[in-house]
């Protein structure tokens, strides 16, 4: 990534782990300019790309790292919302403008908030 300076403070950045299965989602959806990342209290995630309006860009992925399939839980509720830990939108570059991101993250995550800086 360029040294670009960048608003930090509502940005989340994907760990390590996350970056491949993003760029991979990226790579199947060629309308998708960002995929919405939910992180789940049991160590589980999901994931889809998002398009230019907010829309669905791919199927929702559910994964847990290095492991052969999501948790018990998971597979239970399908990842129900009261677990979730934290959620953002992993821009692909050229991000969108604010205007647009606030207005796909208010309609993907249900709120303009990204939640507490890491």
């Amino acid at each position: 990534m360029c040294a670009k300076k960048r608003n930090n403070k509502a940005r989340r950045d994907p760990v390590k782990s996350e970056r491949a299965m993003i760029e991979g989602i990226l790579e199947g959806s060629p309308d998708g300019i960002g995929v919405a990342v939910i992180r789940l209290d049991c160590g589980c995630r999901k994931m889809a790309a998002v398009d230019k309006n907010g829309e669905p860009a791919s199927k929702i992925i559910m994964y847990r790292d290095q492991a052969e399939s999501i948790c018990s839980q998971c597979k239970k509720d399908n990842g129900d919302f009261m677990r979730v830990t934290e959620q953002f939108i992993s821009w692909k570059d050229p991000e969108p403008g604010e205007e647009v991101k606030q207005m796909i993250i208010a309609k993907v995550l249900g709120t303009a908030d990204q939640g507490p800086a890491n």
